[in-house]
Order: C-alpha cells, then structure tokens, then sequence
C-alpha cells in the first residue's frame, strides 16, 4: 500500500516526521507522502528517516488557496522541496500565519481564554500553529470537552474567535508546486460540496490552468465517488492519486493507508507521480 496524504506534528498531525516513517513501515506501506499545511519543514527529516527504515517519502505540501467564494486545497507531489523560490513564498505564508496567529491570541484572551504565544510554542514545539493546536490546548485546560466543541463555540466559521485566513489563488499554488518540479492535484474534491456541474467547472478551470491530477481515492469516498472522480479525471487529461488525510490522533478512525478501513491506493499512481 502507498499513502500520498500525510500530516505530521510539523502542521496540525500528531506524530513527528520521523514518528510516521515508522508508523508507516509497520502498517506495511511501500511509500507515503508528507503534505504538511503550507509548509515543507518536516520533508528532510522524514526523508531521512525512510533512507534509514527503507521506506520511499515523497516530499508533499497541502497549500489553501480560494476559489468560487470556497477554500480549495491543492496538494504538491514530489516537489523540489530545495527550489529557492518555494522555500521564499512559504516563509511568507509564516509571517502571514504568525500575524493571524497574535490576533487569536487577542481574541481568545477577550474571550475568557489566558493562553500566550510563549505557551503554545513550549506546548507545540516545532510546529506550525494552527487552529487545531488552540483547541488542543482548549481541551488540556478544561474549557470545552473536545476540539471538535473547540470549533464549534469558538474556532470555527462565525464564531467569537474566529479569523479567515489569507488564501492565494489556485493559479498562484499551482504555479508554486509547477516550478519547484512538483505536481499539482485537487485534494479530495468531494469534501468542497460543490454540485456535479460546478466541480466539473473547477477542474476544468484547474486543468487549463496545470492541474496535473486529481485525489480520487479519498477516506471519505462513499459509493460510487471515487469512480466518479476517475471519470472526472480522464474527462479533462487528469492522472489519479489517492490519499487518507492521516492526522493521528487529531482524525480519529482515520489510519494510514488504510482510511477508515476500506481505502486502497495502489502503487501505480506512483509513476504519474515521480516520472
């Protein structure tokens, strides 16, 4: 089995880079990628780690972006994660995200919630600050009794602590993951609610743009949906991947290469990828 959907402790995942490499090889994967949010921080270490436990890393990244008045997440397979100018735009989205991350504090702090910049970092070490962390850190401290709660009263859309993000466009993503060498997929296209015609009008957006594939086996699918997405694909010249979207603990019942029991990406997608 293969996984080319991964998070790490590097943006909201639970286990470490190098944690996963090992996870990974004993749940019998051949090869799985890192696709961290907005970030490749933890790429060298993983692929260090799957040299020592002979276990094949692509280097990945999930980058935001938005589209049709919606957030739309375009993963990066097998990047050129030492290209100088990926390297520059993503220190950017942390300044961006670190400014975000002060006004939450503002925020939260307003709203009944004492916690610090200072404590989030010694809580969450070598990590990229999200969300996800401050609900953790909600529920370590008894405020609400799950993250899930966390969004709900606070965090989420429309709630007394909640920020949009600044997202980039699509093209801009794209063009990122392009140029370092990478390919650029639509991750799991379903999760966007969008109706039949106006994810057809997306990926065809995408596609003319250098779309280079589509996340067609996904955790979530149901039914018929991944063929679905396949047909998709091969309408606009699209190659498939296929990934669980593992966080560890912060996803439960979702596994690594497996999914939620039923997933299966087979180790051919790989050469789309990596050719």
């Amino acid at each position: 089995m293969i996984d080319l959907h991964v998070h790490s402790t590097v943006s909201d995942g639970t286990l470490t880079p190098s944690e996963l490499v090992i996870y990974a090889k004993n749940k019998n994967l051949t090869a799985f990628a890192l696709t961290d949010h907005d970030t490749i921080d933890g790429i060298a270490e993983a692929m260090e780690a799957g040299i020592n436990h002979n276990i094949t890393v692509i280097p990945g990244i999930e980058i935001s972006s938005f589209h049709f008045g919606r957030e739309i997440h375009i993963l990066g397979l097998n990047l050129g994660y030492k290209d100088g100018k990926l390297i520059s735009a993503l220190s950017e989205y942390k300044r961006i995200r670190k400014e975000r991350n002060d006004k939450l504090i503002v925020l939260l702090n307003q709203n009944g919630f004492p916690v610090t910049n200072e404590e989030m970092i010694k809580r969450f070490p070598n990590s990229i600050i999200t969300r996800a962390h401050y609900a953790a850190w909600m529920v370590e401290n008894g405020y609400v009794k799950s993250k899930d709660a966390a969004f709900r009263k606070y965090l989420g859309d429309g709630c007394p602590c909640y920020l949009p993000k600044e997202h980039v466009s699509p093209e801009y993503a794209i063009n990122l993951i392009k140029n370092s060498g990478g390919k650029a997929i639509l991750a799991h296209p379903l999760l966007y609610k969008f109706s039949n015609s106006q994810l057809d009008t997306l990926v065809s957006d995408l596609a003319k743009i250098g779309l280079d594939g589509i996340e067609a086996i996904y955790s979530c699918n149901k039914g018929s949906d991944t063929s679905k997405m396949k047909c998709l694909a091969k309408k606009y010249g699209l190659f498939i991947t296929g990934g669980s979207d593992f966080h560890g603990e912060n996803k439960p019942g979702i596994d690594i290469g497996s999914g939620y029991g039923g997933l299966n990406v087979p180790d051919e997608v790989l050469s789309d990828i990596l050719q």
